[in-house]
């Protein structure tokens, strides 16, 4: 792989003339990439179809090809993209589905807007596989007549079609007004009964680890019910008789469901499967009482679920945040607060309340200030990339909390040049800092080259505008392939080095 020319292709400041001579020398990966680009005319995505065919697909997609480029005789993977995004005539599919090539097929079975006739036919093809792909993506019309298929398979992909009308997915789990499924991809292949080894060694064996077939064709059944469950279509009174069910991926489904009465949700609170309560826990469908209760569990995991629930209350989430590791991110509970919970979170005795609200983006600057000004560090921490503060502000929390914070204010988006800088040599070094200085708009060369030292930060300070461009150029011949390649896509790359770089592959 030329890594120089793959940078080039990602160049922003690549010109359209760079861009016909970068077209003219592209192979695949290079191609790849300059599909990509979005100033990428009608008349080089032409061009570079014609010189890589392996880029058509993602360019029909994204409209850079039009039906009027393609002959979809010769050229039926580049049609079935086409039709995919709804920008071909129907009579395409006509001819497709008709296509040898099974996999083109199952393409075409996944398109939406297909003609009736064409879906039809789609819908009694001889390969299983292309029937259920239409059942997973088809019309509530084709779906209702697919549910009483004789394979097994394409019921599962019609229970997990949410076009499937409700009294169709109720007839799914239950059985009831549909025959009996015939066969399946197990009972298809091997000699029933039979469950295949999650080991199983045999290169030519497609079958999922642990599918079986007695006869009854359980596995693919019970994935059927699985898709049913999960499907938000299926009626609730049809789900909720599961909740006690053996099968604990039957169970899982159930607890994420956002419908279910809250004596389901109660039975699934102290179901013995940590899994299914962590699902449960958060599900916007349980109230605040169950809330309060799966707070207390013992998996950890059940905890973090509570506190990214939407609805968890804020007494609940500050303990929560306390004992549980519940990630960086701003929670929903918090985004959501109101004016009056975000000053009283603000002016909590609770370091975790503060850190809490320190998290969001908007806060009101006599609020921010406050928070800038905590004496907890991790409060410090959350709020040091919330953009209004000022110079002296950021300066003021690493006099008082040092190492600490310095990754924290390297990310506010008003940090300026001269403080990116000494953040970069600050002793000792951070080294997650490197990172954030060398993707910040306001770093400076000096900051910059501070970073390339450490491995990590290397390529993303390369393909920093800020970067000398002598410096660039040293960089593309660096032995990390993604120093190079940030490199060469660096915008401050000088057009005659671009130029230069391109003429030496002719």
């Amino acid at each position: 792989m030329n890594h120089v020319l793959c940078g080039l292709a990602d160049n922003l400041s690549l010109p359209s003339e760079l861009v016909d001579r970068l077209i003219a020398v592209a192979d695949s990966e290079i191609a790849v990439n300059l599909a990509h680009r979005a100033d990428l005319s009608h008349e080089q995505a032409v061009a570079l179809v014609s010189r890589t065919g392996e880029v058509a697909d993602s360019l029909a997609y994204t409209g850079r090809l039009t039906a009027a480029d393609v002959d979809p005789a010769t050229q039926p993977d580049v049609a079935l993209a086409l039709l995919a995004a709804c920008a071909a005539p129907p009579e395409w599919a006509r001819l497709l589905v008709e296509d040898p090539v099974v996999e083109r097929r199952e393409k075409l079975a996944a398109c939406s807007n297909l003609p009736l006739d064409v879906m039809e036919m789609l819908a009694t093809d001889p390969d299983v596989q292309v029937v259920a792909e239409l059942a997973l993506w088809s019309t509530p019309e084709i779906t209702t007549g697919l549910a009483a298929h004789p394979y097994a398979e394409v019921r599962r992909a019609v229970a997990a079609n949410e076009a499937t009308p409700p009294p169709v997915l109720a007839a799914l789990l239950t059985g009831e007004g549909l025959p009996p499924a015939q066969r399946c991809l197990v009972c298809d292949r091997e000699t029933a009964p039979f469950a295949h080894d999650p080991q199983c060694s045999r290169l030519d064996c497609d079958l999922p680890p642990g599918a079986s077939c007695d006869g009854s064709h359980e596995s693919a059944r019970h994935e059927m019910r699985q898709m049913a469950i999960r499907n938000p279509a299926t009626p609730t009174e049809s789900v909720v008789g599961f909740v006690d069910h053996p099968s604990l991926l039957l169970r899982w489904a159930l607890a994420g469901r956002s419908d279910l009465p809250s004596e389901v949700c109660a039975r699934l609170a102290v179901d013995s499967n940590p899994g299914v309560r962590a699902d449960l826990a958060g599900n916007p469908a349980i109230g605040e009482a169950l809330i309060r209760v799966l707070a207390t569990d013992r998996d950890p995991e059940v905890r973090r679920r509570v506190a990214h629930n939407p609805l968890v209350p804020l007494d609940v989430l500050t303990h929560l945040v306390g004992a549980t590791r519940v990630g960086d991110t701003l929670l929903p509970r918090i985004a959501s607060a109101s004016p009056d919970e975000v000053g009283k979170l603000a002016e909590s005795p609770n370091p975790a309340a503060r850190m809490l609200i320190a998290r969001r983006r908007d806060l009101p600057p006599a609020v921010r200030d406050g928070l800038a000004a905590d004496a907890d560090a991790k409060v410090v921490k959350s709020i040091a990339p919330h953009p209004g503060l000022s110079e002296g502000q950021l300066r003021g929390m690493l006099d008082r909390h040092g190492v600490r914070v310095v990754a924290k204010v390297a990310v506010n988006p008003d940090a300026t040049p001269a403080l990116l800088e000494d953040l970069a040599r600050h002793e000792p070094s951070v080294r997650t800092a490197f990172r954030e200085i060398a993707r910040h708009r306001n770093a400076s060369a000096p900051a910059l080259l501070a970073c390339l030292a450490d491995a990590r930060a290397r390529p993303v300070a390369a393909s920093h505008a800020a970067l000398p461009p002598p410096v660039i150029e040293e960089l593309l011949t660096d032995p990390d392939w993604q120093v190079v390649e940030a490199a060469a896509a660096n915008p401050a790359l000088p057009v005659t080095v671009m130029a230069d770089l391109i003429s030496r592959q002719r």
